[in-house]
């Protein structure tokens, strides 16, 4: 598998926080050059002596609102050292598309990304002129885009060729197939009364697929139905699934 390159340019007013992405797997990624990322910090763009980045809203309310022009001329910095034609400015907040698998596989089509991670109460409407899409990462309310911004990097990283030790676990990732994840066990063989299922011992790979198939279809069924409302199920997967379905009419405290 070829190897991709990305960058991302993140305009942010807590540089320090992203820190974070130093470590662990996704900070070996960007150690071995397999991606970069620029903190541009939009107080560098000010006029005043005192690097104002917020005012007050018109027409008055609660809170501060992101000023205009700091932001884009970021946005335009963040451009100007690059001759990527496959670039995306994307704006984390709560009205954005919400961020899924789908979506992460559909950004990494880009070879750079302008994430713009917002704070205060919100950020002037003019914005949305140098804004190519809005992402939410949930239905909640952070006290900034920086952890949004984190979690998109995070979850592109790791789909790169090369960063995960073991590519094939990224196959098996909750959403990859429309599924949650089956359950995963490991040693001790028993605790507090709690044992392994005996087939994950048996060593018959295809019982054992078919096993974590059919608990996948039932983690998905009984906490995420709306994941397959929207997936068409194979014959098999509908086979199994009319089977979850029967053991529950037959013990639905189970």
């Amino acid at each position: 598998m070829t190897s991709k390159r990305l960058h991302f340019n993140v305009i942010t007013l807590m540089p320090e926080m992203f820190e974070a992405l130093d470590f662990g797997l996704i900070g070996k990624a960007f150690r071995d050059g397999r991606v970069s990322k620029t903190l541009i910090n939009p107080r560098d763009f000010t006029l005043d002596n005192h690097k104002t980045v917020d005012d007050r809203p018109y027409g008055g309310g609660p809170g501060m609102v992101m000023m205009l022009e700091p932001l884009v001329k970021a946005i335009e910095f963040s451009k100007s050292d690059s001759s990527s034609k496959k670039r995306k400015v994307i704006h984390l907040t709560p009205r954005g598309n919400l961020l899924n698998h789908k979506k992460i596989i559909e950004l990494l089509s880009c070879e750079e990304l302008t994430i713009v991670s917002s704070r205060y109460e919100g950020v002037d409407e003019r914005l949305n002129h140098w804004i190519d899409e809005e992402i939410s990462v949930g239905d909640y309310v952070t006290s900034g885009g920086d952890f949004p911004a984190m979690v998109l990097i995070d979850c592109m990283v790791r789909q790169l060729p090369g960063v995960l030790n073991d590519e094939e676990s990224i196959n098996q990732d909750s959403f990859v197939n429309g599924l949650l994840d089956h359950p995963s066990y490991t040693r001790p063989e028993h605790f507090h009364e709690q044992s392994v299922p005996d087939i994950l011992k048996s060593g018959d790979h295809e019982k054992i697929r078919l096993w974590r198939l059919k608990e996948s279809l039932r983690l998905t069924w009984t906490k995420r139905p709306d994941l397959l409302a929207e997936r068409l199920l194979t014959k098999e997967e509908s086979r199994l699934l009319d089977e979850i379905q029967h053991e529950q009419e037959q013990d639905p405290h189970n």
